[in-house]
C-alpha cells in the first residue's frame, strides 16, 4: 500500500524557516542606512502595526501581568538590537548560529534557578557547545563590514541569545497567571511587540539614531521584508506547524536556519567561512539538537 505524504505541513515548516533565516540579509541591507537601534524598532513597528491592522480589540489585564508582558518586550527589544548590531562585526552563519543557541540557555537556567536534575547529555552538549563557540570566535574566522572586531560580534550575538531566552521564560511565567482571560498566541505577540517597539524607539533617541533617508530604497526594502517576510509570514508559519507536527520537531527544524543564512549570505555577499569555523558550527548545532531532543514537549 502507498503512503501518501502531506506536503502542505512540510511546505508550510520549510517555508518559516528560509524566511526567518532570510532574516540577517535583510538586515545587512537594512544597516547601510540606519543604525542597529532603529532598523529593530522599525522592524517591529511595522510587523506591530501590521498585526494591529488585522486584529482589534485586547482584553485587559492586572497591572502585574502587563508589566510582566512589559519586561518580555524589552526583552525581545533587547535580542532584535544585539543581534542585528552583531552583523556588523561578524558573518551572517556565525551570527545567525550563536542566536539559535538560546535551548542551551533555557535548560541551563531550568537546572539552575528551577533546580531541575541535570543530565549527562547535557553536561556533553554544554561541553560541545563551549568547544565550538571557541573554534568559532577565532580570530579571522570570517569576513565581516566592519574588520577587526569579530569577538565582539560573536559576543553580540550571545547576548541576543540569552535576551530571547529571558523572553521566552517570561512570556510563558506570565501565560501561567491565574487569570479568567486567557490570551491568544496574537494577543501576547501584538503586546511584547509593542513594548518592544517603544523600548527600542527610547533607545534609539537617546543613541540619536534615525530611520534611513526617504529615498534610501536599498535600507527601506530590508526593513520592510524583515518585518513582513522574516517577522509576520515566518513565525506565522512557524505556529502553523505546531498544528501538524511536534513542538521538538519544530524547534530542531530551525537549526536549519543557520544553513539557510549561510548560503543566502555566500550568493547575496560572497561570505565563506574557514574549516575551523565549520567545525565549531556543526559542534554547536550538535550540541543544541541534543539539548532539544532530550527536552520535554
Amino acid at each position: 500500500m502507498t503512503r501518501t505524504v502531506n506536503v502542505g505541513p512540510i511546505a508550510r515548516l520549510l517555508g518559516a524557516q528560509l524566511a526567518i533565516g532570510a532574516a540577517a540579509i535583510f538586515a545587512r541591507f537594512a544597516l547601510t542606512g540606519a543604525g542597529p537601534l532603529a532598523v529593530s524598532g522599525l522592524r517591529l513597528g511595522i510587523a506591530t502595526l501590521a498585526l494591529a491592522f488585522v486584529f482589534r480589540g485586547f482584553t485587559r489585564l492586572s497591572w502585574r501581568r502587563e508589566l510582566a508582558f512589559a519586561a518580555a518586550g524589552c526583552a525581545l527589544a533587547l535580542h532584535f538590537a544585539t543581534w542585528i548590531a552583531s552583523l556588523r562585526y561578524t558573518s551572517v552563519a556565525i551570527s545567525t548560529l550563536l542566536v539559535t543557541t538560546t535551548p542551551l540557555w533555557t535548560e541551563l537556567y531550568a537546572l539552575v534557578v528551577e533546580k531541575r536534575s541535570p543530565s549527562r547529555a547535557f553536561a556533553l552538549a554544554l561541553a560541545c557547545a563551549s568547544g565550538g563557540v571557541a573554534l568559532i570566535v577565532l580570530p579571522g574566522s570570517a569576513p565581516a563590514p566592519i574588520a577587526g572586531h569579530a569577538l565582539l560580534g560573536a559576543g553580540l550575538a550571545l547576548v541576543g541569545s540569552f535576551a530571547i531566552g529571558a523572553y521566552l521564560l517570561v512570556v510563558r511565567d506570565a501565560g501561567r497567571e491565574n487569570e479568567t482571560a486567557r490570551l491568544s498566541t496574537r494577543q501576547i505577540v501584538a503586546r511584547t511587540y509593542g513594548w518592544a517597539t517603544l523600548a527600542l524607539a527610547v533607545a534609539a533617541a537617546f543613541a540619536h539614531e534615525g530611520p534611513p533617508a526617504f529615498d534610501d530604497r536599498s535600507a527601506w526594502a530590508g526593513i520592510l521584508a524583515m518585518a513582513l517576510i522574516s517577522q509576520l509570514l515566518g513565525h506565522t508559519l512557524l505556529n502553523a506547524a505546531l498544528g501538524s507536527f511536534a513542538p521538538s520537531t519544530v524547534a530542531l527544524a530551525t537549526l536549519l536556519e543557520p544553513a539557510i543564512a549561510a548560503v543566502l549570505a555566500a550568493a547575496a555577499f560572497r561570505e565563506t567561512l574557514a574549516p575551523m569555523t565549520i567545525a565549531g558550527g556543526l559542534l554547536v548545532l550538535a550540541a543544541v539538537a541534543v539539548v532539544l531532543v532530550r527536552s520535554p514537549e
